[in-house]
């Protein structure tokens, strides 16, 4: 018996499939009902099956969700009511939680450095037949491991290709990836053992340049042709951008036609075309509704921070859609008016119309000790915010709840389901509504 103890990460959404959050109709309506002082993460299932039937509508190949963007359950069962049957899974433990959820799902393990371990699990226990590498070690290791099961059959192997610096929001080109001539190398080494053999790349997340997808494929085509084997499948990874308010992407079709027409250009006519979208279909799909603990000139404390949900409005910079709601006066544009119950309460909610008053630039404090805990923004909210008062941050569906920690003992946070629309669309992902769902 191991002497050693585990310790799980302490998100609010590590927890079983089968817990299913309160639902109610509308984010006011929960802050109205519960006046929470905890974080509350506001989850819009519709808006991500919605999102997720748009996106496999219009891509011209296979769709593989990127389960690290947000594994919590509810929103894996809402993707795949929109469609999704293939989940891009980095970790053991993300294999394992969606073939709990989706017995019949396409899993692909799609992190270059695996635990042999966990390629041994995978490949016996999990049914997963795709991997992905960038060196000669791992192709060696994948080699070795899955043999070692006994189990028969070759995997699909897919050569990670280096990509240069890009002007992506978030570049992801000095961790992984094979430079062209070992790419090419590893393409010869892997085809005697694959079953199918491809290429994969990423352009970056949240980039805005629908160039960056065509670029990269030309240099796909460079590697192939190098590589002198044949191989049936092209990955294009993620990436897909989604809005934030100093950032508006090009519509989704945009990206779409660079990428179907640089892979047209490598003629490769038995060639499977992927995609491993994670931002793109989940951002919308969330938001978490923060109070403030105190203001001190531009400067909000709220309850959230970069150590919680707030990550990447840290150190990234991201400045997320925001506004504040105070219980019977709701805030902000196109919000609709009336008098609703709260489901499953008794409590009346009632919309007021929007407070359309002056607005200044803050700046938030998470609620811990540390320094580094800050949130530039600038964030524009009601010039008389105060203490006690709620803001609502909305695109947190991707890279949001998922990040939380326990440091200095903020971890605690609720779930509910809300039928609003999301803060802010993006065309080509989700309709444009001038107004929210009362």
């Amino acid at each position: 018996m191991s002497v050693l103890r585990t310790r799980s990460a302490v998100s609010p959404l590590r927890r079983r499939f089968t817990d299913l959050p309160l639902r109610l109709p509308t984010v006011d309506a929960v802050v109205a009902a519960e006046r929470p002082e905890e974080p509350l993460h506001c989850l819009r299932p519709a808006v991500v099956a919605e999102t997720a039937r748009t996106f496999l509508g219009a891509f011209p190949g296979d769709v593989m969700y990127a389960v690290k963007c947000n594994p919590d359950p509810a929103m894996l069962r809402a993707l795949a009511d929109g469609g999704v049957t293939q989940f891009d899974c980095a970790s053991l433990p993300e294999l394992r939680l969606v073939r709990s959820m989706f017995p019949d799902a396409g899993l692909h393990f799609m992190h270059p450095v695996k635990a042999r371990g966990a390629i041994r699990e995978a490949w016996a226990a999990l049914g997963v037949r795709t991997f992905v590498l960038d060196s000669a070690e791992e192709l060696a290791k994948l080699r070795t491991e899955i043999g070692a099961t006994g189990v028969p059959g070759q995997p699909d192997l897919v050569v990670r290709l280096a990509l240069p610096k890009g002007d992506a929001r978030l570049d992801l080109s000095g961790k992984f990836g094979a430079a062209p001539d070992l790419a090419a190398a590893l393409l010869r080494a892997a085809r005697p053992l694959a079953r199918k053999l491809g290429v994969s790349f990423h352009v970056g997340s949240q980039c805005l340049d629908p160039l960056a997808w065509r670029d990269a494929l030309a240099l796909a085509g460079t590697v192939i042709r190098a590589a002198g084997v044949p191989v049936e499948i092209v990955d294009v990874g993620g990436g897909f951008p989604v809005a934030y308010p100093d950032q508006e992407p090009p519509p989704l079709g945009a990206f779409l036609a660079e990428i179907e027409a640089g892979f047209e250009a490598l003629d490769l006519p038995d060639a499977e075309l992927w995609a491993e979208p994670g931002r793109a279909l989940v951002a919308g799909g969330a938001s978490v509704v923060v109070q403030v603990q105190h203001r001190r000139d531009g400067a909000l404390f709220i309850n959230d921070g970069v150590y919680g949900s707030l990550s990447d409005a840290g150190a990234l910079a991201f400045r997320y859609p925001v506004r504040c709601i105070r219980p019977g006066v709701a805030t902000g544009t196109g919000v609709a008016t009336g008098t609703g119950v709260v489901a499953g309460t008794g409590v009346a909610a009632d919309v007021t119309p929007a407070h359309d008053g002056p607005e200044l630039p803050f700046s938030f404090f998470g609620p811990t000790c540390d320094s580094a805990d800050v949130m530039q923004g600038p964030f524009l909210l009601p010039a008389d915010i105060a203490e006690g008062d709620w803001i609502e941050i909305g695109q947190l569906g991707a890279y949001g709840a998922c990040l939380r920690t326990a440091f200095n003992g903020f971890d605690q946070a609720r779930i509910v389901e809300v039928g609003d629309r999301p803060m802010l669309e993006t065309a080509g992902y989700q309709p444009i509504v001038t107004q929210r769902a009362a």
